[in-house]
């Protein structure tokens, strides 16, 4: 029975990251096919002969490069603005004593539970009031509202895991508040920092329902509506380019999982153990 057991764990285990996997390899695989091979009955596992046709297509004959540049825009300016301002929260949540601090606290988290599409009429109104809807920026702001509430609590995680006493010695030898804390609290925290950059940025590059509302002109768009516009209609889906488009928009998210896993497994387990 001991040696049975390793052996179903295992067995259940590359059960389970096939059928995961399966998704992203049969995408990979159709984006390389020649469009004669794309619904053939039964289907080629492996292409008989490999193109690249439906990337220069998609590259060369489409406005998908602007849609790239837009979501890298757009991810990396909400990543910036809400590692910033959860750093701070974060700070102010765990390091100073006023009235209504938890209140607050639970407010955030309270906003960060509520569904998207609860809020997005709101916002809206909000940012068509400012004169910002059909902008990138009115679309940074809306991502910074979805994902600083869930940054702010990954980071008090995080702060409240770094002794005090550390930053009471470095005020104690003469540093400045921000000096203790460019010194002492940012080092310890850098992971905290990281691992929420990731997520945001995460967030941020696959969200479509607020840029579905929020944006309609074609400069501004990112991939997630503008691929769906660009590939998809009511009579036609252009299944090769939007098997190329869709291996090219998990591009940047696998690489950003390859490099920096170690901070994102750390990220999961903030909070576990207090310092």
């Amino acid at each position: 029975m001991k040696t049975l057991r390793p052996i179903v764990l295992n067995l259940v285990t590359w059960t389970l990251v096939l059928l995961i996997a399966f998704p992203l390899l049969w995408m990979i695989i159709t984006s390389l096919k020649p469009q004669s091979e794309l619904f053939r009955i039964p289907p080629t596992w492996i292409p008989e002969s490999i193109t690249f046709e439906h990337y220069w297509r998609l590259l060369s004959e489409t406005p998908f490069l602007r849609y790239f540049r837009n979501s890298v825009v757009l991810a990396v300016s909400t990543t910036v603005f809400v590692v910033i301002l959860g750093t701070l929260g974060a700070y102010s949540l765990v390091r100073f004593t006023y009235r209504g601090r938890e209140t607050m606290a639970m407010l955030v988290l309270f906003t960060y539970l509520l569904p998207s599409v609860v809020l997005i009429i709101p916002l809206y109104l909000m940012i068509a009031s400012l004169g910002l809807s059909n902008s990138l920026f009115g679309l940074i702001l809306a991502h910074t509202t979805f994902a600083l509430p869930y940054a702010l609590w990954l980071l008090r995680s995080f702060m409240e895991g770094i002794p005090e006493d550390l930053e009471n010695a470095a005020l104690v030898d003469g540093a400045s508040r921000m000096g203790a804390f460019k010194d002492v609290i940012f080092p310890q925290l850098l992971p905290g920092i990281i691992s929420t950059a990731l997520f945001t940025f995460i967030l941020s590059w696959n969200e479509y329902l607020y840029a579905l509302v929020l944006v309609n002109s074609e400069s501004v768009t990112p991939l997630t509506t503008g691929v769906m516009s660009m590939l998809i209609s009511a009579f036609n889906i252009e299944w090769s380019l939007l098997m190329a488009a869709s291996v090219m928009m998990s591009l940047p998210l696998i690489v950003v999982f390859a490099f920096l896993q170690s901070y994102l497994t750390s990220g999961f387990g903030a909070g576990g153990v207090k310092g």
